[in-house]
């Protein structure tokens, strides 16, 4: 085999890394495909298609990545037969993300260990793959970058990156009582998105027990007011925790 460089196929590398289209280096293997009448349209066409693709691709990496999401789960791996008070075609149906086309919310409300945090992140991936921007958060951990950011004079920084979200996921707000500043901030968050951005919330406590997290009951009803507003509720609460079940089956 020749070690000799092409010009061609260098200039081809240069110009392709100059208009930002990597795929077109890999021209031979489109050619290799073509059938013997396609003609340079064809050709052009089909290394244009694997460009896209390999962008879509890269894209959906990306906005993984940056989701935050602290285990990737997906829906397929998710037991439906476990969900006793929601529908497994309902859970497609929200995978479709139509929710977040219309700017509606989803609160999954149940008992630890119901699955809340693996339907939460494999909505949030198909978001991901549908080109949805997404950020998941625990409810506490995002008190507490919000906190940070007045800190070091970064919350309007913060605030905007937060607009730029499609799908704001804020898990277990169950867990922790926030304090007024705490719950003022999440509360700013949760109003600022009402009707201009989705967002996944999920609790163990159901509304009216919200009283226990927060210190300001007039907050906690807007609170409650903003986040179903225009939502999917779901029950999510099983006869058995998913991860009980799992240690009785190590056990076993």
């Amino acid at each position: 085999m020749s070690n000799e460089i092409n010009p061609i196929k260098e200039i081809i590398k240069l110009y392709a890394k100059q208009l930002k289209t990597p795929a077109f280096v890999s021209y031979e293997n489109v050619v290799r495909q073509l059938s013997p009448g396609d003609g340079y349209d064809k050709f052009l066409c089909e290394t244009m298609k694997l460009e896209v693709s390999q962008r879509q691709a890269a894209g959906q990496k990306r906005r993984i990545r940056k989701a935050g999401f602290p285990i990737m789960k997906t829906l397929d791996e998710f037991n439906f037969n476990r969900l006793e008070q929601v529908s497994e075609s309902y859970i497609w149906e929200l995978a479709s993300c139509d929710y977040i086309k219309k700017r509606q919310n989803v609160v999954m409300i149940g008992l630890p260990g119901s699955g809340k945090t693996h339907l939460s992140i494999g909505l949030g991936m198909k978001a991901c793959y549908a080109g949805f921007n997404v950020k998941f958060y625990t409810a506490i951990n995002l008190a507490n970058e919000l906190a940070e950011a007045i800190h070091l004079h970064r919350l309007s920084k913060l605030e905007k990156n937060l607009a730029k979200i499609d799908l704001l996921i804020i898990d277990e707000l169950s867990y922790l009582t926030f304090n007024r500043h705490q719950s003022e901030m999440l509360f700013q968050v949760i109003s600022e998105r009402s009707e201009r951005g989705s967002v996944i919330v999920t609790t163990n406590l159901e509304f009216s027990r919200w009283t226990e997290l927060f210190e300001n009951d007039i907050m906690v009803a807007a609170l409650i007011d903003r986040v179903t507003f225009r939502s999917h509720v779901l029950d999510m609460n099983v006869k058995d925790s998913y991860r009980f079940e799992q240690t009785l089956a190590k056990v076993n």
